[in-house]
């Protein structure tokens, strides 16, 4: 049974703590996750990624249905690793059909150059100032970075999709500021970064240890890693789709819950309030 309970009172939107809550007034360094969690720019990704799953998979008459919903619970649950993953999955997938598919990196490159076809003009549009950046920044995501750095903690940024497109998508929201050259994403060598390996980094260099680690993600990889080496983790189960309306995206909530999130928030309104909760040792909202 999920003993996590909602709580309001003093944050002005929806909050779930999990029994695992407790402050960390300890806490020096702040791991972030990108898309889904900082950056909106890819929204809609996992609809161009399953239409080209659909497309590649050697299909059955009878089992539309059932491919589509295989192929969905394959890329979510790989959400948060580096994509090859999910191509790799894909790959596998093939030959359980008897295929004989392209190499994982084929399939990763022809996603991207789908995907970029899509977000190209969100890209220009920000760049140009025809949007705001905040139109797709995650509802908030300033004022939590801004109160971080007043507090004088450490933050970095890391994600699965690749680095170069992180780094120039961070530049172009406004966020590197934040992050300085602690900005990482995925390689092509897919063997030489995970989120893990970006925690152990922090952790190894700075002669901390987990229980000092704070982290901020939309999927399960950074939640588990997290939790893994003692960190306290917030699970952003934002509603990509509907940026700044306050609901939470039920999938993210149950899921991010389900593997160890101490706190899920659906955005950053709460940012002030909830980092009081977490750094200063203030009581928990009542219920």
């Amino acid at each position: 049974m999920n003993k996590s309970q909602p709580v309001s009172s003093s944050l002005a939107g929806k909050a779930v703590f999990a029994p695992s809550f407790a402050s960390r007034p300890a806490v020096k360094h702040v791991l972030f996750d990108f898309d889904g969690t900082l950056s909106l720019i890819r929204e809609g990704w996992p609809a161009v990624m399953l239409n080209m799953f659909l497309e590649m998979l050697p299909r059955r008459a009878d089992d539309a249905a059932a491919d589509r919903q295989m192929l969905w619970d394959d890329m979510m649950r790989l959400n948060g690793k580096q994509t090859i993953y999910q191509m790799l999955q894909l790959a596998d997938r093939i030959r359980e059909r008897g295929g004989q598919p392209q190499k994982a990196l084929w399939y990763k490159h022809e996603y991207l150059r789908r995907l970029d076809e899509k977000i190209v003009v969100r890209r220009e549009a920000i760049r140009t100032g025809a949007v705001s950046r905040e139109k797709h920044l995650v509802h908030g995501t300033i004022g939590l970075l801004e109160e971080l750095r007043r507090r004088g903690l450490r933050l970095y940024l890391a994600s699965g999709t690749d680095e170069p497109f992180v780094k120039a998508e961070a530049e172009l929201l406004g966020l590197t500021p934040y992050f300085g050259s602690h900005v990482y994403g995925a390689l092509d060598d897919y063997k030489k970064f995970s989120k893990k390996m970006v925690i152990e980094r922090i952790l190894r260099e700075n002669q901390v240890p987990g229980e000092q680690l704070l982290a901020f993600g939309d999927g399960y990889v950074e939640i588990q890693n997290t939790k893994e080496v003692g960190g306290l983790a917030v699970a952003v189960a934002s509603d990509e789709a509907n940026n700044g309306s306050g609901e939470f995206d039920a999938w993210k909530r149950n899921r991010l819950l389900e593997v160890g999130a101490d706190v899920v928030i659906p955005d950053f309104r709460d940012a002030v309030p909830l980092l009081k909760c977490i750094l200063d040792g203030a009581p928990r909202p009542a219920l």
